[in-house]
């Protein structure tokens, strides 16, 4: 998405192929009247998917489910898009939540690029053709594993606040910051438990980039507040500790520790771009000996700070230039220390081209070549418009809901957003940048059946995968609970899905670990 230089964007098309069995749908069980509504909305179609080799039927809900606050008046309107499988048994078929992150980001990407029963298809690494797209039956869905719910973010998609106008008591307050996002979810999915009678499901989150911040908050007030455990948490491109963040870690002077994280994803972006002095034949010992780099003589080096010795410099800036391409000229002049934003202007600076941020495999003409920074992002350039198109289209003629509403796939909450976050433990909201670390810590200690899965790009330099295993690792629990940690990582960037192969991989994992992690049979 490109909500800001922190997250997720996308891909989704309009053509549906003759190959698809014929859907059929049922007439709305309430038509939609208005997108900002305190009456539940709600649209019931049916219709097939062939997962790997497997059909399966389903049924589709799109909805709203209102929030309310304590004393039961309305607040907010939370839309959802659900799925269930036909002919399984509700008491012990799995239910997984998903969301994508920003914050400010509807979960259209999710869904229609990865585990929707519908995919949109876009270039793997180039800019997708404008219209007409084409929506295909979505083989790697996650249908065959678990029932899916897609549910976007308050002001998102078809969500809407519910102000006085519309009949309620709801303000941007209640819904835009950490912790009031976490609980607006967390009212969502105990209602739709309820509603759908799904209390004694297995249960899922599947959060990606800023969603998996969400998740570790939201995982943890579902535990501690509400006494629902989680079988499990599936984190996609993982952001817990914005202080990693590899986008402004020089407004931040004094911690190095974002550019020891970010090195690898520069390192493999470098080797992928063929701008490598010295290219390795395969990638992963090279990222092997990079991250060893990285933790070690890269990180005495920058703690060193202006003790560091000239001759020691340059020899760093050297080993640099061995493992990023960048010229050793310029890496002295940043004093070792390159942002993620001056990495994608610089890579490709000879042709007058940026890396892509959200997957650095992406490339696109600079704006300005002797910028300092990149000024967009080519992957979210390169496909969002067909995400956007394609589910507009196919809400509304496939899934017969939100005629004449506006969808809203991101929004800017970024001036109204509170990032204050009161971690397990503290006295109040705390003013610095989040680190939701102790929240997944303590909904794993709560709950020390509750298994994590991370995912991880090795070409995201939004949230680069080193920072998220770095981030795993320093959990405060005991390391026992480690062991209750699953790591996968993919050839390709933040939205993993982008890469055919990449989706095939992500869907057999996330099958394979829900299947896995509850004693049910579906």
């Amino acid at each position: 998405m490109k909500t800001s230089r922190l997250l997720t964007a996308l891909v989704l098309c309009a053509l549906v192929l003759p190959a698809f069995a014929a859907d059929k749908s049922t007439p709305p069980s309430a038509p939609p009247s208005g997108a900002a509504s305190a009456t539940p909305q709600g649209s019931t179609t049916t219709g097939t998917v062939t997962v790997e080799g497997q059909v399966i039927h389903y049924k589709a809900v799109a909805g709203t489910i209102i929030l309310k606050n304590k004393n039961d008046k309305p607040t907010g309107s939370m839309f959802y898009i659900a799925y269930f499988k036909d002919g399984a048994n509700p008491a012990n078929r799995p239910v997984t939540f998903f969301y994508n992150g920003g914050p400010g980001s509807s979960t259209v990407w999710l869904h229609m690029g990865a585990f929707g029963p519908r995919r949109v298809v876009t270039e793997d690494h180039t800019h997708t053709p404008a219209a007409p797209y084409q929506l295909v039956n979505n083989q790697y869905s996650l249908l065959d594993a678990t029932d899916e719910v897609f549910i976007d973010a308050m002001g998102t998609g078809f969500s809407r606040i519910l102000g006085k106008d519309e009949g309620g008591e709801g303000s941007p307050k209640d819904f835009y910051g950490v912790d009031q996002d976490a609980r607006s979810f967390a009212q969502f999915i105990t209602r739709f438990l309820s509603q759908y009678g799904r209390w004694n499901s297995p249960k899922y989150l599947f959060g990606e980039s800023y969603g998996t911040t969400r998740s570790a908050v939201l995982a943890n007030d579902l535990e501690t507040n509400d006494d629902v455990d989680l079988n499990g948490v599936i984190l996609l491109s993982e952001i817990l500790n914005f202080n990693l963040n590899a986008d402004f870690p020089q407004i931040n002077p004094g911690v190095d520790l974002p550019y020891e994280m970010m090195l690898p994803t520069f390192a493999a972006t470098a080797w992928y771009h063929h701008k490598l002095p010295n290219p390795p034949a395969q990638l992963q010992p090279f990222l092997d000996q990079v991250e060893q780099f990285a933790m070690n003589d890269y990180t005495k080096a920058l703690q060193a700070g202006s003790t560091l010795d000239p001759a020691a410099k340059q020899k760093i800036a050297e080993q640099l230039h061995n493992y990023t391409g960048l010229p050793v000229s310029y890496l002295l002049k940043a004093n070792l220390r390159v942002t993620g934003p001056q990495f994608e202007h610089e890579l490709l600076n000879d042709k007058d081209d940026l890396t892509g941020r959200l997957d650095t495999r992406f490339a696109g003409p600079a704006m300005d070549p002797l910028a300092e920074q990149a000024s967009y992002d080519p992957q979210s350039a390169a496909i969002s418009s067909a995400y956007v198109s394609a589910f507009n289209n196919y809400v509304r003629k496939d899934l017969k809901f939100g005629e004449n509403w506006v969808y809203k796939p991101e929004i800017n909450v970024f001036p109204e957003w509170d990032f204050k976050h009161q971690p397990p433990g503290a006295p109040f909201p705390l003013p610095f940048s989040p680190n939701v670390m102790p929240d997944l810590a303590s909904a794993m200690i709560y709950n020390p059946d509750l298994k994590v899965q991370l995912n991880s790009g090795y070409f995201d330099l939004a949230t680069p995968y080193f920072a998220a295993v770095y981030t795993m690792h320093h959990l405060p629990m005991p390391d026992r609970l480690q062991s209750n940690i699953q790591y996968v990582f993919y050839d390709s960037g933040h939205m993993v899905y982008a890469h055919i192969p990449s989706l095939k991989k992500l869907h057999d994992n996330s099958a394979k670990f829900i299947e896995s992690t509850h004693g049910s049979a579906q």
